[in-house]
């Protein structure tokens, strides 16, 4: 990775100047000009975007009501605003990198996101702007909160997630290894702190940074809040929660992690732990097992689907549909009207649909399915493919443990190298972005 440049290039330096400008304001008395009255000013520049002291200021008051609202003690204001402010400059350069390749959430699809949110508060959007209000809160700093969010998720599914490659032998090895440790508790959950260290640090750089992640182990040590010294120390984005990384299988978890977990009981605390990213603490809050058998019950269905269209509407596959039951009825073969009527690909097979589990089809196909017995067939349903006669065959309980083994296997490979892959990839463009700081010691 490129070094961060020692200066700002031309455009960057005037930009800064212009806020930096903007940001006074001089009063006027009969034509003479009292003193500048600074308004804002700003704390960093990042490429040539900048970071004032307001926004950090709001950013701190946040932090400093979530911790009193856990009942956590609050680490030094001093220390929580400049680590507040790293977490600040890597959203700011994580958000260009998304601006510059054309990822932007706006308008409808926000809206939309800011609903979902209101509605898991069992509220509705205006309502829940009002309650955020009463609480002294910036809808618009909140709106801003969740577009962030949404932003740095699509760029983490767009750069890491859709290039990982899951082989059937890494699975293979997974579970080997998995059936060769007895007893094993294979599900932690954990909260974790991360210094995170800059690629191509010199020796007395990561001297430094060690330091940080030892001294917030003597604290956690002699007592300290978790939630506090992770606010004060951890280069995380959710630090301010506490760092909580959920319930995650073993496998889920780095090699480095799951070697220090191994020994560990519910309520310990990690020793510092090095890797190509940072310093990291973890602390284990439970563990459970999860070896159980798996049985579902599956249905052997076959539709025939009549999709709707400029030449055919509603009514019309509709009516398609209740006259092909009634031959169905009068003695015609499923199969053999699905072959010539159905606009599925399941057609060439009779409309057979094989051994369905619950949840592999839509909502309205499958509720209907639900309630059919064995041989009959349904009225015309609709789903957002079309118009569907669906007949059940046979239902059966299946053991799917297995199945369900290579399943949870493939989901914790993947979530693992996930997690690796973009905290490398968050480093490398926070590495890549030119940052000034000018917050004041």
């Amino acid at each position: 990775m490129p070094k961060v440049a020692k200066y700002l290039n031309k455009s960057r330096r005037v930009a800064a100047n212009i806020l930096f400008a903007v940001g006074c304001a001089f009063a006027w008395q009969g034509g003479v000009s009292a003193a500048p009255i600074e308004i804002d000013r700003i704390v960093a520049v990042v490429n040539n975007a900048v970071i004032t002291e307001f926004e950090l200021k709001t950013r701190v008051d946040q932090a400093v009501a979530q911790l009193a609202g856990q009942k956590t003690a609050q680490p030094p204001r001093r220390l929580l605003e400049k680590q507040l402010l790293e977490r600040m400059i890597t959203e700011k350069a994580l958000m260009q990198v998304a601006e510059d390749t054309n990822i932007r959430f706006e308008g409808l699809a926000l809206d939309r996101a800011i609903a979902r949110v209101a509605q898991g508060n069992k509220m509705t959007p205006e309502g829940f702007r009002k309650a955020l209000e009463a609480e002294g809160a910036d809808f618009n700093a909140f709106r801003e909160q969740i577009r962030t969010e949404m932003t740095i998720a699509r760029l983490k599914e767009r750069e890491v997630d859709n290039r990982l490659v899951i082989t059937d032998a890494e699975i293979d090895n997974f579970l080997a290894n998995a059936s060769q440790v007895k007893d094993q508790v294979d599900e932690f959950r954990l909260a974790h702190i991360l210094v995170l260290s800059p690629e191509g640090a010199s020796p007395e750089k990561l001297a430094e940074l060690k330091e940080k992640a030892e001294k917030a182990l003597r604290e956690l040590n002699a007592g300290a809040d978790f939630v506090q010294i992770s606010a004060a120390y951890s280069d995380t984005q959710n630090a301010v929660q506490g760092g909580l990384l959920g319930w995650r299988n073993e496998g889920q978890l780095p090699s480095l992690y799951s070697a220090a977990l191994r020994d560990m009981k519910a309520g310990d605390v990690s020793p510092v732990l090095k890797s190509g990213n940072g310093f990291h603490i973890l602390k284990l809050l439970d563990k459970r097992g999860k070896n159980v058998l798996t049985v579902i019950k599956q249905t052997h269905a076959r539709h025939i689907l009549v999709k709707t269209n400029e030449v055919v509407n509603d009514n019309d596959a509709r009516n398609r549909l209740r006259l092909l039951k009634e031959r169905i009825e009068n003695g015609a073969k499923f199969e053999e009207l699905a072959k010539l009527h159905s606009d599925d690909l399941s057609a060439s097979r009779g409309g057979d649909l094989n051994w369905l589990n619950p949840g592999d089809t839509v909502p309205e196909f499958e509720r209907t399915m639900d309630g059919l017995q064995p041989n009959e067939v349904s009225l015309p349903v609709q789903s957002p493919f079309g118009w569907h006669l669906i007949q059940v065959l046979e239902r059966r309980d299946q053991d799917i443990t297995e199945e369900r083994k290579r399943l949870d296997a493939r989901r914790a490979i993947r979530e693992r190298k996930s997690e690796e892959a973009f905290e490398d990839w968050v480093r490398q463009a926070r590495d890549r972005a030119y940052v000034e700081y000018r917050l004041e010691d």
